[in-house]
Protein backbone atom coordinates (compact mmCIF):
# COMPACT_ATOMS: atom_id res chain seq x y z
CA UNK A 1 0.00 0.00 0.00
CA UNK A 2 3.20 1.96 -0.27
CA UNK A 3 2.97 5.19 2.08
CA UNK A 4 -0.45 5.72 2.47
CA UNK A 5 -3.05 3.92 4.69
CA UNK A 6 -6.70 2.95 5.07
CA UNK A 7 -8.84 4.33 7.78
CA UNK A 8 -8.25 1.39 9.71
CA UNK A 9 -4.68 1.65 10.06
CA UNK A 10 -2.89 4.32 12.33
CA UNK A 11 0.75 5.35 11.61
CA UNK A 12 3.19 3.23 13.36
CA UNK A 13 4.66 5.51 15.92
CA UNK A 14 8.31 6.54 15.46
CA UNK A 15 11.19 4.59 17.26
CA UNK A 16 11.32 6.11 20.76
CA UNK A 17 8.86 8.73 19.61
CA UNK A 18 5.24 8.81 22.01
CA UNK A 19 2.11 6.53 20.96
CA UNK A 20 -0.03 8.95 19.42
CA UNK A 21 -3.72 8.22 20.53
CA UNK A 22 -6.22 7.48 17.31
CA UNK A 23 -7.88 11.16 16.42
CA UNK A 24 -11.41 11.47 17.25
CA UNK A 25 -11.76 11.28 12.81
CA UNK A 26 -10.15 8.34 13.11
CA UNK A 27 -12.67 6.70 15.55
CA UNK A 28 -15.03 7.98 14.05
CA UNK A 29 -14.25 6.88 10.43
CA UNK A 30 -13.88 3.12 12.22
CA UNK A 31 -17.52 3.64 13.75
CA UNK A 32 -18.63 3.95 9.70
CA UNK A 33 -16.19 1.25 8.19
CA UNK A 34 -17.63 -1.68 10.26
CA UNK A 35 -21.22 -1.41 9.88
CA UNK A 36 -20.29 -0.58 6.21
CA UNK A 37 -18.17 -3.78 5.92
CA UNK A 38 -20.54 -6.03 7.64
CA UNK A 39 -23.50 -4.36 5.03
CA UNK A 40 -21.02 -5.08 2.37
CA UNK A 41 -20.81 -8.63 3.66
CA UNK A 42 -24.25 -9.53 3.48
CA UNK A 43 -24.30 -9.41 -0.22
CA UNK A 44 -26.75 -6.00 -0.76
CA UNK A 45 -27.02 -7.35 -4.54
CA UNK A 46 -27.91 -10.73 -3.79
CA UNK A 47 -31.15 -9.52 -1.95
CA UNK A 48 -32.75 -9.50 -5.65
CA UNK A 49 -32.53 -13.48 -5.32
CA UNK A 50 -35.54 -13.19 -2.41
CA UNK A 51 -37.63 -11.53 -4.94
CA UNK A 52 -38.38 -15.26 -5.79
CA UNK A 53 -40.55 -15.76 -2.83
CA UNK A 54 -43.75 -14.15 -4.66
CA UNK A 55 -43.28 -16.74 -7.23
CA UNK A 56 -45.78 -19.72 -5.75
CA UNK A 57 -48.58 -16.80 -4.75
CA UNK A 58 -47.88 -14.93 -8.07
CA UNK A 59 -48.09 -18.57 -10.17
CA UNK A 60 -51.34 -19.37 -7.84
CA UNK A 61 -53.14 -16.14 -9.23
CA UNK A 62 -53.67 -14.90 -5.12
CA UNK A 63 -50.36 -11.87 -5.74
CA UNK A 64 -52.42 -8.64 -5.71
CA UNK A 65 -54.09 -8.40 -1.84
CA UNK A 66 -53.04 -6.05 0.83
CA UNK A 67 -52.80 -9.12 3.06
CA UNK A 68 -50.43 -11.11 0.71
CA UNK A 69 -48.38 -8.22 -0.39
CA UNK A 70 -47.77 -7.52 3.48
CA UNK A 71 -47.54 -11.01 4.36
CA UNK A 72 -44.58 -11.56 1.27
CA UNK A 73 -42.65 -8.40 2.12
CA UNK A 74 -42.10 -9.63 5.64
CA UNK A 75 -40.93 -13.26 4.23
CA UNK A 76 -38.47 -11.62 1.80
CA UNK A 77 -37.08 -9.70 4.85
CA UNK A 78 -36.75 -12.82 6.76
CA UNK A 79 -34.75 -14.65 3.71
CA UNK A 80 -32.61 -11.69 3.07
CA UNK A 81 -31.55 -11.72 7.14
CA UNK A 82 -31.45 -15.79 6.82
CA UNK A 83 -28.96 -15.42 3.63
CA UNK A 84 -27.10 -12.71 5.22
CA UNK A 85 -26.24 -15.12 8.55
CA UNK A 86 -25.11 -17.23 5.71
CA UNK A 87 -22.82 -15.02 3.84
CA UNK A 88 -21.25 -14.13 7.55
CA UNK A 89 -20.52 -17.47 8.21
CA UNK A 90 -19.16 -18.27 4.79
CA UNK A 91 -16.87 -15.11 4.90
CA UNK A 92 -15.54 -15.82 8.25
CA UNK A 93 -15.01 -19.23 7.37
CA UNK A 94 -13.02 -18.50 3.78
CA UNK A 95 -11.19 -15.76 5.11
CA UNK A 96 -7.97 -17.19 4.93
CA UNK A 97 -8.58 -18.64 1.67
CA UNK A 98 -10.27 -15.51 0.11
CA UNK A 99 -7.10 -13.36 0.57
CA UNK A 100 -5.46 -15.53 -2.23
CA UNK A 101 -8.17 -15.09 -4.81
CA UNK A 102 -8.06 -11.76 -6.93
CA UNK A 103 -11.28 -10.89 -6.50
CA UNK A 104 -12.58 -12.15 -3.25
CA UNK A 105 -9.26 -10.86 -1.04
CA UNK A 106 -11.72 -7.81 -1.27
CA UNK A 107 -14.80 -8.72 1.10
CA UNK A 108 -14.44 -6.96 3.92
CA UNK A 109 -13.97 -9.85 6.21
CA UNK A 110 -10.79 -11.02 3.92
CA UNK A 111 -9.57 -7.71 3.85
CA UNK A 112 -9.42 -7.08 7.58
CA UNK A 113 -12.56 -4.60 7.53
CA UNK A 114 -14.52 -6.78 9.39
CA UNK A 115 -13.36 -8.59 12.41
CA UNK A 116 -13.56 -12.62 11.62
CA UNK A 117 -15.24 -13.30 15.56
CA UNK A 118 -17.78 -10.04 14.82
CA UNK A 119 -18.56 -11.84 11.65
CA UNK A 120 -19.29 -15.18 13.39
CA UNK A 121 -21.07 -13.70 16.16
CA UNK A 122 -23.22 -11.43 13.96
CA UNK A 123 -24.08 -14.72 11.42
CA UNK A 124 -24.56 -16.93 14.69
CA UNK A 125 -27.20 -14.55 15.81
CA UNK A 126 -29.21 -13.92 12.76
CA UNK A 127 -29.45 -17.38 12.31
CA UNK A 128 -30.65 -18.08 15.91
CA UNK A 129 -33.28 -14.94 15.48
CA UNK A 130 -34.83 -15.35 11.91
CA UNK A 131 -36.60 -18.67 12.73
CA UNK A 132 -38.21 -17.59 16.06
CA UNK A 133 -39.30 -14.00 14.08
CA UNK A 134 -41.16 -16.35 11.20
CA UNK A 135 -42.37 -19.02 13.91
CA UNK A 136 -44.51 -15.41 14.94
CA UNK A 137 -44.59 -13.48 12.03
CA UNK A 138 -45.44 -16.24 9.77
CA UNK A 139 -46.37 -19.77 10.99
CA UNK A 140 -44.99 -22.79 11.46
CA UNK A 141 -44.20 -23.74 8.20
CA UNK A 142 -42.04 -20.61 7.24
CA UNK A 143 -39.58 -21.44 10.14
CA UNK A 144 -38.96 -24.93 9.93
CA UNK A 145 -38.33 -23.66 6.14
CA UNK A 146 -36.05 -21.45 7.14
CA UNK A 147 -34.11 -23.25 9.31
CA UNK A 148 -33.92 -26.20 6.76
CA UNK A 149 -32.00 -23.56 4.49
CA UNK A 150 -30.31 -22.38 7.49
CA UNK A 151 -28.72 -26.26 8.18
CA UNK A 152 -28.54 -26.81 4.18
CA UNK A 153 -26.67 -23.52 3.42
CA UNK A 154 -24.29 -23.76 7.02
CA UNK A 155 -23.31 -27.38 6.27
CA UNK A 156 -22.44 -26.28 2.42
CA UNK A 157 -19.80 -23.63 3.97
CA UNK A 158 -18.44 -25.89 6.23
CA UNK A 159 -18.25 -28.81 4.22
CA UNK A 160 -21.07 -30.22 1.42
CA UNK A 161 -19.26 -27.19 -1.22
CA UNK A 162 -16.59 -29.67 -1.42
CA UNK A 163 -18.62 -32.14 -2.42
CA UNK A 164 -19.42 -33.37 -6.20
CA UNK A 165 -22.42 -33.04 -7.44
CA UNK A 166 -23.91 -32.37 -3.66
CA UNK A 167 -22.67 -28.66 -3.96
CA UNK A 168 -25.19 -28.45 -7.10
CA UNK A 169 -27.74 -29.67 -5.18
CA UNK A 170 -27.87 -27.74 -2.41
CA UNK A 171 -27.07 -24.38 -3.93
CA UNK A 172 -30.24 -25.18 -6.33
CA UNK A 173 -32.27 -26.02 -2.77
CA UNK A 174 -31.92 -22.16 -1.36
CA UNK A 175 -33.29 -21.37 -4.96
CA UNK A 176 -36.49 -23.57 -4.70
CA UNK A 177 -36.89 -23.13 -1.02
CA UNK A 178 -37.02 -19.15 -1.90
CA UNK A 179 -39.74 -20.04 -4.34
CA UNK A 180 -41.94 -22.17 -1.71
CA UNK A 181 -41.72 -20.19 0.98
CA UNK A 182 -44.35 -16.97 -0.29
CA UNK A 183 -46.87 -20.49 -0.41
CA UNK A 184 -46.36 -21.61 2.87
CA UNK A 185 -46.37 -18.15 4.82
CA UNK A 186 -49.46 -17.57 3.00
CA UNK A 187 -51.00 -21.41 2.99
CA UNK A 188 -51.11 -21.99 -0.68
CA UNK A 189 -50.91 -25.66 -1.99
CA UNK A 190 -47.73 -25.68 -4.03
CA UNK A 191 -48.25 -27.34 -7.38
CA UNK A 192 -46.47 -29.88 -8.70
CA UNK A 193 -45.36 -28.80 -11.95
CA UNK A 194 -44.47 -24.88 -10.41
CA UNK A 195 -42.28 -27.16 -7.97
CA UNK A 196 -40.82 -29.02 -11.01
CA UNK A 197 -40.34 -25.57 -13.22
CA UNK A 198 -38.72 -23.98 -10.39
CA UNK A 199 -36.16 -26.90 -9.32
CA UNK A 200 -35.05 -27.35 -13.11
CA UNK A 201 -34.87 -23.68 -13.57
CA UNK A 202 -32.91 -22.83 -10.07
CA UNK A 203 -30.73 -25.95 -11.56
CA UNK A 204 -29.97 -24.22 -15.14
CA UNK A 205 -29.31 -20.99 -13.41
CA UNK A 206 -26.64 -22.70 -10.53
CA UNK A 207 -25.04 -24.82 -13.06
CA UNK A 208 -24.23 -22.38 -15.54
CA UNK A 209 -23.02 -20.14 -13.31
CA UNK A 210 -20.54 -22.93 -11.97
CA UNK A 211 -20.22 -23.36 -15.90
CA UNK A 212 -19.11 -19.56 -16.26
CA UNK A 213 -16.71 -20.05 -12.79
CA UNK A 214 -15.08 -23.32 -13.91
CA UNK A 215 -14.17 -21.16 -17.74
CA UNK A 216 -12.55 -18.42 -15.63
CA UNK A 217 -10.84 -20.12 -13.49
CA UNK A 218 -8.91 -22.58 -16.04
CA UNK A 219 -5.35 -21.59 -15.59
CA UNK A 220 -5.65 -19.54 -12.77
CA UNK A 221 -4.17 -20.03 -9.19
CA UNK A 222 -5.37 -19.49 -5.66
CA UNK A 223 -9.37 -19.97 -6.42
CA UNK A 224 -10.87 -20.52 -3.17
CA UNK A 225 -13.57 -23.17 -4.95
CA UNK A 226 -10.95 -25.83 -5.53
CA UNK A 227 -13.79 -28.13 -6.65
CA UNK A 228 -13.98 -26.30 -9.86
CA UNK A 229 -11.01 -28.01 -10.75
CA UNK A 230 -12.62 -31.54 -10.37
CA UNK A 231 -15.80 -30.60 -12.51
CA UNK A 232 -14.95 -30.84 -16.45
CA UNK A 233 -16.15 -28.30 -18.40
CA UNK A 234 -18.05 -31.08 -20.80
CA UNK A 235 -19.83 -31.60 -17.45
CA UNK A 236 -21.48 -28.26 -16.25
CA UNK A 237 -22.14 -27.87 -19.84
CA UNK A 238 -24.36 -31.34 -20.32
CA UNK A 239 -25.81 -30.05 -16.97
CA UNK A 240 -27.38 -26.80 -17.30
CA UNK A 241 -28.47 -28.00 -21.06
CA UNK A 242 -30.28 -30.72 -19.32
CA UNK A 243 -31.97 -28.81 -16.49
CA UNK A 244 -32.59 -26.17 -19.36
CA UNK A 245 -34.49 -28.55 -21.30
CA UNK A 246 -35.82 -30.05 -17.67
CA UNK A 247 -37.39 -25.98 -16.87
CA UNK A 248 -38.76 -25.76 -20.10
CA UNK A 249 -40.23 -29.66 -20.76
CA UNK A 250 -42.13 -28.91 -17.00
CA UNK A 251 -43.32 -25.53 -17.95
CA UNK A 252 -44.80 -26.91 -20.90
CA UNK A 253 -46.76 -29.31 -19.39
CA UNK A 254 -48.20 -26.94 -16.58
CA UNK A 255 -49.31 -24.35 -19.36
CA UNK A 256 -51.05 -27.22 -21.21
CA UNK A 257 -52.88 -29.00 -18.10
CA UNK A 258 -53.87 -25.06 -16.86
CA UNK A 259 -55.30 -23.80 -19.53
CA UNK A 260 -58.82 -22.19 -19.21
CA UNK A 261 -61.22 -22.58 -22.40
CA UNK A 262 -63.37 -19.93 -21.10
CA UNK A 263 -60.32 -17.59 -21.95
CA UNK A 264 -60.53 -14.87 -24.85
CA UNK A 265 -56.79 -16.51 -25.91
CA UNK A 266 -55.38 -18.65 -24.18
CA UNK A 267 -52.73 -16.60 -22.62
CA UNK A 268 -51.15 -19.24 -20.61
CA UNK A 269 -50.43 -21.58 -23.65
CA UNK A 270 -48.87 -18.25 -25.45
CA UNK A 271 -46.82 -17.14 -22.70
CA UNK A 272 -44.72 -20.66 -23.10
CA UNK A 273 -43.62 -18.69 -25.54
CA UNK A 274 -41.28 -16.03 -23.88
CA UNK A 275 -40.84 -18.33 -21.27
CA UNK A 276 -38.90 -20.44 -23.83
CA UNK A 277 -37.33 -17.29 -25.56
CA UNK A 278 -36.22 -16.57 -21.57
CA UNK A 279 -34.37 -19.82 -21.41
CA UNK A 280 -32.51 -19.43 -24.55
CA UNK A 281 -31.78 -15.70 -24.15
CA UNK A 282 -30.33 -16.50 -20.95
CA UNK A 283 -28.39 -19.91 -21.96
CA UNK A 284 -26.46 -17.47 -24.73
CA UNK A 285 -24.97 -16.15 -21.17
CA UNK A 286 -23.91 -19.49 -20.15
CA UNK A 287 -22.34 -20.82 -23.52
CA UNK A 288 -20.32 -17.75 -23.26
CA UNK A 289 -19.01 -18.63 -20.02
CA UNK A 290 -20.26 -15.04 -18.61
CA UNK A 291 -23.19 -16.14 -16.52
CA UNK A 292 -21.51 -16.32 -12.78
CA UNK A 293 -23.34 -13.73 -11.90
CA UNK A 294 -26.69 -14.38 -12.22
CA UNK A 295 -28.63 -11.25 -10.82
CA UNK A 296 -26.38 -9.19 -13.13
CA UNK A 297 -27.22 -10.92 -16.73
CA UNK A 298 -31.07 -10.72 -15.37
CA UNK A 299 -30.67 -6.67 -14.46
CA UNK A 300 -28.88 -5.58 -17.04
CA UNK A 301 -29.48 -7.83 -20.28
CA UNK A 302 -32.43 -5.07 -21.87
CA UNK A 303 -33.62 -8.13 -24.33
CA UNK A 304 -34.26 -10.57 -21.61
CA UNK A 305 -35.44 -7.49 -19.52
CA UNK A 306 -37.83 -6.90 -22.48
CA UNK A 307 -38.61 -10.60 -22.69
CA UNK A 308 -39.66 -11.24 -18.71
CA UNK A 309 -42.04 -7.94 -19.15
CA UNK A 310 -43.77 -9.79 -22.03
CA UNK A 311 -43.91 -13.31 -20.10
CA UNK A 312 -45.48 -11.51 -16.69
CA UNK A 313 -48.15 -9.88 -18.90
CA UNK A 314 -49.21 -12.73 -20.35
CA UNK A 315 -48.99 -14.79 -17.09
CA UNK A 316 -51.05 -11.95 -15.60
CA UNK A 317 -53.68 -11.89 -18.23
CA UNK A 318 -53.82 -16.02 -17.89
CA UNK A 319 -54.61 -15.98 -14.30
CA UNK A 320 -57.17 -12.90 -14.56
CA UNK A 321 -58.89 -15.28 -16.76
CA UNK A 322 -59.07 -12.30 -19.89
Amino acid sequence: MGEHTTLLEEQPPRPGGPVTPPTASARRSRWVALPLGLLRTTRPRQWVKNVLVVAAPAAAGDLFRRQTLSQLAVVFVLFTAAAAAVYLINDAQDAAADRAHPDKCRRPVAAGEVPVALAYTAGGLLALLVPLAAAVLCNAATAALIVAYLVMQLAYCVSLKHVLVVDLVVVTSGFLMRAMSGGLALGIPLSRWFLITAGFGALFMVSAKRYSEALRATGEKGQTRALLREYTEGYLRFVWQLAAGGAVLAYCLWALESGNSADVLPWRQLSMVPFILAVLRYAVFADRGTAGAPEDVVLRDRTLAVIGVVWIGMYAMAVADV
